[in-house]
């Protein structure tokens, strides 16, 4: 397994090589001395986390942060800024940008790798909650507003065009207006998922809420929601949600008595 890129931004070198060594241990690490080399770096590698210092030269850890939560093909990294003591108004500051944690320096290296390791960690589980639950909504997947923006309109395209077969990545993109190779960079480092295998699970979600409304049968509801056959469509549910479409009915049903 690939081990997560973290991004490392700090003015300074010797503690820009302390860290680095530091993390090097558990994480492919990746170094810059500034903002602006931070985002030069972001455009060109799948950067998993970023951990920046607040004060630098050319570009500042707020201004980094800012872009990273404000720009689509960024906002779902998770960033963690490093901050000298008692400096609350910049705390502030990075969490209305939305910073997702803050370390006071000096700080020991055990610390640090313990929020990385948590942030990760929490990013993960969330993907596959919402993988693996048939009623969890794309939305618990957002870390930003701009992530929030892309999901909603990404589901209401896939929900919009459901019955649609021959749905994939090509339509998606025209219609999201989106570069394909874009698309399937965002998609996968949001969701852990191909845009196929993202069409899938919303397909089967669908088809979810409707055993639960229990007006349909289940061929139909496999026929509404894109599957060509309703034996694929079981085979497909039960490998995503481990269950048939059926036990799914009746376990439902179970919980309302």
């Amino acid at each position: 397994m690939t081990k997560p890129l973290i991004l490392l931004v700090d003015d300074n070198e010797d503690i820009l090589d302390f860290n680095s060594n530091d993390l090097g241990t558990h994480y492919n690490v990746e170094t810059a001395l500034n903002g602006e080399e931070a985002l030069a770096i972001l455009g060109d590698k799948p950067v998993n986390l970023v951990i920046s210092d607040i004060m630098m030269p050319v570009m500042d850890g707020l201004e980094l942060c800012r872009k990273i939560k404000y720009d689509l093909d960024f906002s779902h990294i998770p960033v963690i800024l490093l901050t000298a003591k008692n400096s609350l108004q910049s705390k502030i500051e990075g969490l209305e940008l939305g910073a997702d944690a803050y370390i006071e320096k000096p700080f020991s290296p055990e610390h640090l790798h313990v929020q990385v390791a948590s942030l990760l960690f929490n990013r993960n589980k969330v993907k596959d909650y919402f993988a693996n639950s048939p009623l969890v909504h794309i939305n618990t997947m957002a870390y930003s507003k701009a992530d929030e923006r892309f999901l909603e309109k990404l589901n209401t395209i896939i929900a919009d065009n459901l019955s649609n077969v021959d749905l994939d990545i090509e339509h998606l993109a025209e219609i999201m207006n989106m570069s394909r190779s874009t698309l399937y960079r965002k998609i996968k480092a949001i969701s852990d998922l191909s845009p196929n295998e993202l069409i899938n699970i919303t397909r089967l979600k669908k088809a979810a809420e409707l055993l639960i409304e229990g007006s349909l049968r289940i061929y139909e509801i496999s026929e509404l929601v894109g599957f060509c056959s309703q034996t694929y469509f079981g085979r497909n549910f039960l490998k995503q949600f481990g269950m048939s479409p059926s036990e799914y009915i009746k376990q439902k049903q179970a919980e309302k008595h």
